[in-house]
This record gives C-alpha cells, sequence and structure tokens, in this order.
C-alpha cells in the first residue's frame, strides 16, 4: 500500500466529522467554531450550518445529516441545507443523562449508535428507527470513534485514553451478545504523554472507519496518523496524514482516497487533507 496526503483546507478551527454526500461535497464541523462548513468538489469552502459545538456527524439517506452537539448534549438532525429540523435525542437517553455526545454510526436499519465521551463512566447508546432507545454499554474510558462492521455483526469503539479499539458482537441492534473486549493496543508515542505539549505526545485514538475488506481505520490523535487494522485486530499500516491532532476520517465510495480532518491543536487552526491510497 502507498499512499500520499495534500492539504485541501486550512481554517481557524480544529476540524472533525468528516461526512461525504451522493455529489462529492464534503462537509466537516469545526467544533468551537460553531460551524460546519461545506466544500464542493471544485475546492470552494462555505458555512453550511451553525451549532454550538458541532463535532460527529452522519448523512442519511434522505440527505439529512445527524450531528452530535458535543456542548449542547444532544444528537440534532439537519435537512439538507443546514437547517434545523428537530433533536433526535438530548441530554437524556433510555432514561440516563449524557454529557458529551461525540461520533455516531449508521446502521442499515434506520437506527443509529452514539458515544458519550467521559473518562470511566462513557457510555454507548442506540436509537432506533422508530425512536426506541437502548443503553448499549456503560462504564468505558472516554468512548469516542465508532464504527459498524460491514456485516453489522459487530461494533467498534474507540477508547481513548486507554489507546485502545475494543469490539462486541452484537446479539441485535442495540443489544451486545457480550460485553466488550480488547480488539488491538494500539502503537505508542515515544515521548511522555505532556499536557503542556499536546497533541504532539497524546495517544489517542479518536474517529473510526470499516473498508469493504473489514479493516478498521484508526484515526490516531498525537500521532499524526492513520492505523489500519486486519480484522483479526493486527496492525498492517501506519499511513502518515501530515495532521498532528488526526480527528476523523471519511472514504471515497471507491475507497482510493480517504479525507481526514483535525489541526496542529485545539482550537486550532484545523485543516482537511485528502490520502490518495494505492493498494497494488
Amino acid at each position: 500500500m502507498k499512499t500520499q496526503w495534500e492539504k485541501l483546507a486550512e481554517v481557524k478551527f480544529y476540524t472533525e466529522g468528516p461526512a461525504l454526500d451522493g455529489e462529492n461535497n464534503l462537509y466537516f464541523s469545526t467544533m468551537l467554531g460553531g460551524a460546519i462548513l461545506r466544500m464542493d468538489p471544485q475546492g470552494r469552502i462555505t458555512e453550511w450550518a451553525r451549532l454550538r459545538c458541532p463535532n460527529g456527524q452522519r448523512i442519511l439517506q434522505n440527505g439529512h445529516h445527524l450531528v452530535c452537539d458535543t456542548q449542547d448534549r444532544s444528537v440534532v438532525e439537519l435537512d439538507p441545507d443546514g437547517r434545523f429540523v428537530g433533536y433526535r435525542v438530548r441530554q437524556k437517553c433510555a432514561g440516563r443523562s449524557f454529557a458529551s455526545p461525540n461520533d455516531l454510526a449508521l446502521d442499515g436499519k434506520g437506527g443509529f449508535y452514539f458515544t458519550d465521551s467521559t473518562r470511566h463512566t462513557g457510555q454507548v447508546f442506540y436509537i432506533d428507527a422508530a425512536g426506541k432507545e437502548k443503553l448499549v454499554a456503560d462504564q468505558m474510558d472516554y468512548p469516542n470513534g465508532i464504527v459498524l462492521s460491514p456485516d453489522e455483526s459487530k461494533i467498534y469503539v474507540a477508547e481513548s485514553t486507554q489507546n485502545r479499539i475494543v469490539v462486541a458482537p452484537l446479539a441485535k441492534p442495540g443489544v451486545l451478545e457480550s460485553p466488550f473486549e480488547v480488539f488491538v493496543h494500539l502503537p505508542r508515542n515515544t515521548l511522555p504523554e505532556d499536557p503542556d505539549r499536546l497533541p504532539y505526545t497524546a495517544n489517542l485514538p479518536d474517529g473510526l472507519a470499516c473498508d469493504s475488506e473489514s479493516r478498521i481505520w484508526v484515526a490516531h490523535y498525537g500521532m499524526g496518523a492513520l492505523q489500519v487494522i486486519g480484522p483479526d485486530g493486527d496492525l498492517l499500516r501506519t499511513v502518515p496524514t501530515g495532521i498532528p491532532a488526526t480527528s476523523n476520517l471519511v472514504f471515497n465510495p471507491d475507497e482510493n482516497t480517504v479525507y481526514v480532518t483535525g489541526g496542529m491543536a485545539e482550537p486550532g487552526p484545523g485543516c482537511v487533507h485528502k490520502i490518495f491510497i494505492d493498494y497494488n
């Protein structure tokens, strides 16, 4: 596998939540900047929507977006023009409070999972197409990125402060067949972690994506890389991104291109890079 990255955009604020629509418009959130930006195929960037602190997002089949608003403690639905439709969930889910909605995964039945990113008491929730809410897991150490396997039989979560990815089989949507277990421990920086030098000494898996070969791609914040993990949990490849605080990723449908968000630090500056992948 050969890779090469190219900078597409540099903006004031750290970026997150990349998503592509059917016309290859790229959307990404600026978190503390409060905006979701839209980049068209010609590279023109416009402000598409404004929330308090937009984070992870996914695009539904009808073109609506689901967005985690971390400061508002909500998952918001926006229409294809970025207008507010309503809250899918806010402050409580399945009868439990949540503090920091971070990222989402859609399933093929019209439901979605989302992570609540807190230390030691993090949670994962599921809301089905009819709006029924379920607690999937709790007592996690900063659950962050989340993704389903292609056949939706497994769910993977980045447990950021443990620098690992965990996995669990699903008995049915929103219900684990058995508890989460460690899928892979990720590489670490050789320098000791130093809050004054973040992100350069951090080791925090953030966003996740799964390709058609069931490889898990991990946006590794602090490592400036994507980690490519095989279906059996083996580290296959480390792909440099050019972004120290790599936050998240989304594939183009052909999987030969991946768009990566993040920045030099938080709250900024932020950027979006495109990585070309040659699998030969």
